[in-house]
């Protein structure tokens, strides 16, 4: 049998030239170990040149599996893993199953339980947008920042670590209150730093607002219509940089919100530099609740007075039979929820941060599923990136601050 005949090339192959059929593509991976994916994202991005053409997403390379896990867990167990979901603000996590479990149980919580609440998770915004702003400065090459953000970033750690004993995975927001009695001295160590912190803003614009490195970098970059948001389920300062003041802490207070002043801030320019604004203000906006929450805290109990649901005082565990076997009870069994199902939004660092929880009447939830921030936010992407240049992709991505736990769930 002969050998069979090797096609020869042509005249223009030969000599190298492009066919022409039409422009030249290129198709790159960007990630899922690219630094400033800030976590295991992958870009599948189709280019023209620099031009960005296309745009597609691959997630779930952090896949947890951590709604399904609630479903063999009691209802007290399954706070920490929400700590584990959005890891930058964790007593959001907490704070937005509490209260979903709360409303099924119909707890009623203290006054002093709920302003608590407000300070620290507003403590925590300010931890997540400074962990944003210094790792988004780092990307664009402001290398100062970092250090900056993460200087002040260190204090409010040390605050959470007072509280709980944890600095990031507390779980210091529990079913019926809080998880312990808030310590001695917390009023004195917030203020010290609650009275430094504007200052340190104005460091941080000082730095960035007016220089022209930034404002090149960030300024009519990233930019996505507010009708594609709203179709796309964008929430958060994304939404609000685009002018649509929403913010679930005014439009559906929880935790007492109703009876704190502040504003929301909004920008009208949807790009990324408009973002770092509504960001800037909204820690702004943050200072001024926790330092109504120091002055006006209410005095009282920290968690409910409901035997069958909450863990009794360990004093009272030391002297009553009755105390030591509700505790016995609920460490091992847990407490049966009525059947029913909720929906509770919060607003967390990223935009709406909602808990879906079902239950069947017994211990543990039938269902639970969290609407986060970041999943939604994630698919504005390729509106962002498409027709705009390579370059741009790192600062458009960054102005949305997702995480990645709080996507692949």
């Amino acid at each position: 049998m002969s050998a069979p005949e090797t096609p020869q090339p042509t005249a223009a192959a030969a000599e190298g030239a492009q066919p022409q059929s039409g422009p030249r593509r290129m198709v790159l991976n960007m990630g899922p170990q690219h630094p400033s994916t800030h976590g295991v994202l992958r870009l599948v991005l189709d280019l023209d040149g620099e031009t960005i053409v296309h745009c597609q997403l691959d997630i779930g390379y952090l896949h947890t599996g951590i709604e399904k896990e609630f479903e063999v867990k009691l209802y007290q167990q399954a706070v920490p893993l929400t700590d584990r979901v959005d890891y930058l603000a964790p007593l959001s996590m907490n704070l937005g199953y509490c209260l979903a479990v709360e409303k099924l149980l119909g707890l009623e919580i203290p006054p002093q339980a709920q302003w608590m609440r407000v300070m620290l998770t507003e403590l925590t915004r300010l931890n997540s947008h400074l962990v944003w702003l210094g790792t988004h400065a780092l990307d664009i090459g402001a290398m100062s920042v970092f250090l900056y953000c993460f200087r002040e970033r260190e204090d409010i750690l040390r605050i959470f670590e007072m509280f709980s004993g944890q600095r990031m995975m507390t779980s210091y927001f529990r079913i019926g209150g809080l998880a312990l009695e808030p310590p001695r001295g917390w009023h004195e160590r917030v203020k010290k730093f609650i009275d430094v912190f504007p200052s340190r803003i104005d460091e941080y614009e000082d730095l960035l607002t007016s220089n022209g490195i930034w404002i090149g970098r960030t300024q009519g970059v990233g930019v996505m219509a507010l009708e594609d948001m709203l179709d796309l389920g964008v929430t958060g300062p994304m939404l609000r940089a685009a002018g649509l003041k929403i913010d679930a802490r005014k439009d559906e207070p929880y935790s007492s919100y109703e009876k704190f002043d502040f504003e929301v801030p909004t920008r009208t320019e949807s790009d990324v530099y408009a973002r770092y604004q509504v960001r800037m203000e909204e820690m702004r906006q943050s200072v001024r609740i926790v330092r109504q929450a120091m002055d006006g805290m209410p005095s009282g109990p920290w968690k409910a007075e409901d035997q069958h649901v909450v863990l009794p005082d360990r004093e009272k565990m030391k002297t009553q039979m009755e105390a030591l076997i509700y505790h016995f009870k609920i460490v091992t069994e847990g407490f049966r929820v009525p059947e029913g199902e909720v929906y509770q939004a919060i607003e967390s660092p990223r935009g709406e941060l909602g808990f879906y929880v079902v239950s069947d009447g017994t211990a543990k939830p039938y269902r639970v599923h969290m609407r986060t921030p970041s999943f939604g936010n994630l698919q504005g992407v390729p509106k962002m990136v498409e027709g705009s240049l390579l370059a741009n992709v790192i600062a458009s991505i960054g102005s949305m601050d997702f995480v990645l736990g709080d996507t692949d769930r």
